[in-house]
């Protein structure tokens, strides 16, 4: 097997890899890019290429993500990572892991660790490497690695997101959820929330976005209601996906363009946080993007009342 085709077939895990370390989507593909021009300059084939590409790919994700952390301190508003529709590493012995790793409360979660400990706890809590690769990924020792594994559980057990464990109930209630939000219907999306329900937004300055968190079910009910009469007026769709391994939802334009994604939080039957990823930075991944501020200029216009002028 060639270099090349010993790189595509690693190239899942290591986008997966760098991707849990950063929240970009961008970001890790860039990573898994240089790793690859690092495998195509080494003067020798390494030992073990799995090894050997995950320890570098973690080294690139670290150093991008200390330089990512400066601006993520000047961002606008919340900042939320980039939504991911499919993870394309698959390992059913880790299904688990992986699915929790996923998440945007797990991602946000892993935003408090410094990057060693986040890069330390994806290897070995979501991957499963042992010690030794880890201490050579990050150039620690196996005692240090184990000390960063141990402060990173700590933090992340700490505020571990839970979520609904069958997968069929959350998909049947986010269906009910984006139904009642298509139809406006306050009453069928209030039955649907939990009493404390977070709305937040990541619009990064750069697309509309309201300006603080809406909280409490009959506001998010009333506010989700409100906005969705003016859009389907205009030709917006809902579309139903998996965001980030959560039920969620891609809203498109007239054509198609997307406008933003939607990731519910769902636990005890009840939605418990819903994130709207909105700056259009972060959506290019996903398709053709369209402009957030002309659908909410046409979507306000349709609210005025039309004058007859042909009388």
């Amino acid at each position: 097997m060639t270099r090349a085709e010993e790189f595509e077939q690693l190239r899942p895990l290591l986008f997966s890899i760098a991707y849990r370390i950063l929240g970009s989507v961008s970001e890790a593909e860039d990573a898994v890019q240089e790793t690859w021009l690092r495998l195509e300059a080494a003067p020798a084939p390494p030992r073990s290429t799995r090894a050997y590409l995950s320890a570098v790919v973690t080294r690139v994700s670290i150093d991008v993500l200390r330089s990512a952390r400066v601006r993520r301190e000047e961002y606008v508003g919340p900042w939320f990572p980039e939504p991911l529709l499919t993870d394309p590493y698959q390992d059913p012995e880790r299904s688990a892991e992986l699915a929790d790793s996923l998440s945007m409360a797990a991602l946000l979660l892993l935003e408090r660790l410094s990057p060693l400990e986040r890069a330390v706890f994806v290897l070995r809590e979501v991957f499963g490497f042992g010690f030794p690769e880890i201490a050579s990924a990050v150039g620690r020792s196996e005692a240090a690695c184990r000390q960063l594994a141990v402060r990173a559980r700590r933090h992340m057990d700490a505020g571990r997101p839970r979520f609904e464990a069958d997968r069929k109930e959350r998909e049947e209630l986010a269906e009910r959820f984006f139904d009642a939000f298509r139809e406006g219907d306050v009453d069928g999306l209030r039955e649907l929330l939990a009493g404390d329900v977070r709305m937040v937004g990541d619009g990064g300055g750069k697309a509309p976005q309201w300006a603080k968190d809406i909280v409490g079910a009959e506001n998010v009910a009333r506010l989700l209601a409100a906005i969705v009469s003016p859009l389907v007026k205009i030709g917006i769709a809902v579309e139903p996906q998996q965001v980030n391994g959560q039920p969620g939802a891609i809203i498109r334009d007239r054509d198609g363009k997307v406008v933003n994604t939607l990731a519910l939080d769902i636990l005890d039957g009840r939605i418990q946080t819903i994130r709207s990823v909105i700056n259009p930075d972060k959506l290019r991944h996903v398709g053709p993007v369209a402009d957030a501020w002309a659908v909410m200029r046409e979507a306000n216009q349709s609210r005025r009342p039309q004058i007859d002028r042909t009388r």
